[in-house]
Parts: structure tokens; C-alpha cells; sequence
């Protein structure tokens, strides 16, 4: 039987996905990813919906836009983020259907 190269076929994949599973492998980050979700958030809600410290929040926001798994804008005194990458959410989907049975 033949090994399957077909799933992951090229390097640069391979590290894109490595990359953004090990940025959302802590538990705080995959909770933020799952309040924000595919809405826009600011670091206030998201402290509401995950209850740590803002400075905590702001340390994992800041990891997660590091490595490309969050955009951010700016709106007056507030920054907003977004998940990047809609492949980031069908993982989140993923893992909530797997584990969550939703």
C-alpha cells in the first residue's frame, strides 16, 4: 500500500499548518479564537468572554497576530481583531464538532 503524500504534498504547507497549529495549540488562544470567531472582537469583550486579565489577553492577541492567525484594526481608542484565515475557523469547526460534539 502506497503511503499518502496527497494530503499534505508540498513543505511550505507542511510548515504553514505546523505554524498555525502550534499558535493555537495553548488553551487561552484556542479560547479567544473561539469567542472571536468570525466576527470582529476588541480586547474588552474578548476579556469579558474569557475572564483573565487584560494584559494576559493582550500577550496571547499579540502572539496569535505574530504569527498571522489575527488581523487587527484600529477604530478611535479601540483595536479590533479578526481571525485571518478562514482555514483557521474550519479547524476551530473541527475541533468543536471532534471534541464538543457541536
Amino acid at each position: 500500500m502506497p503511503i499518502r503524500t496527497s494530503i499534505i504534498d508540498k513543505q511550505e504547507h507542511i510548515e504553514q499548518a505546523a505554524r498555525a497549529l502550534k499558535s493555537i495549540s495553548h488553551p487561552l488562544r484556542l479560547k479567544i479564537l473561539c469567542v472571536i470567531g468570525d466576527q470582529d472582537a476588541c480586547v474588552q469583550e474578548i476579556v469579558e468572554a474569557v475572564g483573565t486579565s487584560q494584559s494576559n489577553i493582550s500577550q496571547h492577541l499579540a502572539i496569535l497576530r505574530e504569527k498571522g492567525v489575527l488581523l487587527a484594526r484600529k477604530d478611535a481608542n479601540r483595536v479590533y481583531y479578526r481571525v485571518g484565515d478562514a482555514r483557521t475557523l474550519q479547524l476551530i469547526s473541527m475541533m468543536r464538532e471532534v471534541f464538543c460534539g457541536e
